[in-house]
């Protein structure tokens, strides 16, 4: 072999060297940049990801827009501000017994089982009106919606009669469909509907399952339940009547049998 021809020959493999490290060194900046574009991309949504999240955490509920409407939808049969005042009875009737209850409530639903049927033979006879108002708290117990969502079928079904308000609530409180406290069951509106399944008036009711779904009385069961956060009652069941406390005697705590409920009204009813 010339010399010639091995210098030709070292030049050129000096050339492909030289053109391979080229393509080495465009290889791996090509690379970083796809690793630092994946990178950023990755970034960008995790911190995406992160924004939405405390915008969805920031976001308002459901229940809390209703708290804050403006304007809502009140259910026939009400008057008062914001449709709160629920009065139930012959408007002849002259006194008013005030019932406070949560729908979640178990006392509430010891006392509706055991005195329900007494409270509505009462008010048919005309012995008193009964001024129900509805309560929500025990939902702050366990960040539930039961209380509130029963609050605002109650309302679809005052819409529909005062007859059939109180049917339903009956239903609600009864053995067979009033859950424990720690089962948060009214917060599906397919049990409140299976629920008015019981009752008459409701039962294959469109308008009053339309409401339920929608949430048509939602902001009036949030009024509701600031009224009876700022009538200074602490618990429930609370009876009153005249602004007086209606208790069993010798206790602080509403009547839960017949013997006790009638003396405790008849009292009140004298006073």
């Amino acid at each position: 072999m010339s010399k010639r021809n091995t210098q030709t020959n070292k030049a050129a493999a000096r050339e492909r060297l030289r053109a391979e490290r080229e393509r080495q060194v465009k290889k791996d900046k090509a690379r970083k940049q796809i690793v630092v574009a994946v990178s950023v991309v990755a970034v960008l949504a995790v911190a995406g990801g992160i924004g939405y999240g405390v915008m969805q955490l920031n976001k308002p509920s459901a229940w809390k827009a209703a708290a804050d409407a403006k304007n809502v939808t009140v259910p026939k049969n009400t008057s008062g501000d914001d449709g709160t005042t629920v009065l139930i009875g012959k408007p002849a009737a002259k006194k008013t017994l005030e019932l406070y209850e949560d729908s979640r409530c178990p006392i509430c639903a010891t006392f509706e089982q055991s005195l329900g049927e007494t409270v509505a033979k009462d008010v048919d006879a005309g012995k008193y009106k009964v001024k129900y108002v509805g309560a929500t708290f025990i939902d702050n117990s366990d960040n539930g919606e039961g209380s509130k969502n029963a609050l605002s079928a109650l309302g679809a079904a005052l819409d529909v009669s005062p007859e059939a308000f109180m049917d339903y609530k009956a239903a609600l409180y009864s053995a067979k469909y009033h859950p424990q406290e720690s089962e948060d069951k009214f917060a599906e509106d397919s049990y409140l509907i299976e629920v008015a399944g019981s009752v008459d008036a409701l039962k294959d009711n469109a308008a009053f399952e339309k409401n339920v779904k929608d949430g048509t009385y939602d902001g009036w069961a949030m009024r509701m339940s600031k009224a009876f956060d700022k009538s200074g009652v602490e618990g429930t069941p609370t009876l009153k009547m005249d602004g007086k406390a209606v208790t069993a005697e010798g206790s602080k705590n509403a009547p839960m049998t017949v013997a006790e409920f009638n003396a405790a009204v008849a009292k009140a009813l004298k006073a």
